[in-house]
């Protein structure tokens, strides 16, 4: 859709209250058109207030409703924890799950107010513009879609944050967009990318961006912090003995892992739509929850589970990444992962320490199948060593037969 097509539309505009938003609310709004703007709480930590958001974008003339989805996005980071779904370059794709739980938690309310068009402000070179529209298709396919950035009008009046800021100070409302950024961020309960300005340039350091949610590990304490976590199906139930929600559990784990310079990443990721981009990535509660389940998995699961929670994790991570889900393969993923996950209950402490999570101790972990006489180099009532005599042999016959066919290559 372009800006003249949305005459006898109602518009609901998802924003966050930085420039972009306030200059696309603003243009709809003097181009006499019905509009009105939602903004999700994912509990992001770069806001102190959330209402600071209805704020930002009240000079604009229009109004901005804040949606509660601080649970939902709670317990969408359980689900990628269980699934341990890390996308390109080992990084937890905080953004990726995000914008499930925002378009899933806005339309309704969209819906309920009457309307009849979702408009975002994504970037014709990203992935959320991908993002939230297959959402929007696949969850309110009735729904229209407007992207003002790749609207050819919007983008000749406004090619970049100079003109934006220009044309707020314009209408009255005080912008000032200062010097020259280093860096974006998106940010909300499972963390916060960085991207762009500096940051595109691979001779940028990574340390350019300060972290929001913790520190570097080269600033954390000099001294290791104790952690004990308890997993019920791999859903964290207490941390240091007190039981938590899934939204307490993800506070706490930031708090914890940020104080520790956990989850910083970097990734030279692929895009979706075939481009690369580099991001920094800040995920201090999702690394210290996810490692600490991985320990009690890598005792539950055996070498061919292992094998295919591996691929499943891998499906879900890029189903996540391109938008995808609610996708019916994304769902089974997650049903077989669920019953996986059913024996994945221990208590398990690791020690923090800038950066680094050192296993400790792993207890009251019914369904391990780790039995130390078995494995042991010690004399035990374990695995008798000479049973194995017969399995190398067994093994051998294919070795011999694959050296006398000329298959092996040294």
């Amino acid at each position: 859709m372009i800006l003249d097509e949305l005459r006898h539309e109602k518009v609901g505009i998802c924003v966050s209250g930085g420039l972009d938003s306030r200059t696309i609310a603003r243009k709809l709004t003097d181009a006499g058109l019905d509009i009105l703007c939602f903004s999700a709480d994912l509990a992001q930590p770069d806001e102190t207030n959330i209402l600071n958001i209805k704020k930002r974008m009240a000079p604009c003339g229009v109004a901005t409703i804040i949606v509660d989805l601080k649970r939902p996005m709670a317990e969408a980071c359980f689900e990628v924890l269980k699934a341990q779904a890390m996308y390109d370059g080992g990084y937890w794709n905080t953004t990726g799950i995000a914008r499930a739980v925002t378009v899933r938690g806005l339309i309704p309310e969209m819906k309920k107010r009457g309307c009849t068009v979702l408009a975002h402000g994504a970037t014709g070179r990203g992935n959320d513009q991908v993002r939230f529209e297959r959402y929007t298709n696949a969850l309110a396919p009735d729904m229209k879609i407007y992207a003002p950035w790749r609207d050819p009008v919007l983008l000749a009046e406004f090619p970049g944050r100079t003109q934006m800021a220009a044309y707020l100070n314009r209408m009255g409302i005080k912008c000032f967009i200062g010097g020259k950024k280093k860096y974006s961020t998106d940010a909300n309960l499972a963390g916060l990318s960085h991207e762009a300005e500096d940051l595109e340039s691979l001779e940028t350091p990574a340390t350019i961006v300060v972290p929001t949610m913790g520190v570097w590990p080269h600033d954390a304490p000099n001294r290791i912090e104790k952690v004990t976590l308890r997993f019920e199906k791999a859903r964290a139930v207490k941390i240091n003995g007190r039981k938590v929600t899934s939204l307490e559990a993800m506070q706490l784990a930031n708090t914890i892992g940020g104080r520790n310079g956990l989850g910083m990443k970097h990734a030279l990721e692929n895009r979706i739509i075939g481009t690369k981009s580099r991001g920094v990535y800040e995920a201090p509660g999702m690394e210290l929850l996810g490692r600490c389940l991985e320990f009690v998995y890598q005792a539950t699961l055996d070498r061919r589970a292992a094998q295919l929670f591996c691929q499943l994790s891998t499906l879900v991570a890029g189903q996540i990444y391109d938008g995808r889900y609610f996708d019916p393969a994304t769902r089974a993923a997650l049903a077989a992962i669920d019953s996986l996950a059913r024996y994945a209950s221990g208590t398990i402490q690791v020690g923090l320490l800038k950066g680094n999570i050192y296993f400790q101790k792993l207890t009251d972990c019914r369904a391990s199948l780790y039995n130390p006489a078995d494995s042991s180099m010690e004399e035990s009532r374990g695995l008798n060593p000479v049973s194995s005599q017969g399995f190398v042999e067994v093994q051998s016959v294919e070795a011999r037969s694959l050296a006398r066919a000329g298959q092996i290559r040294d």
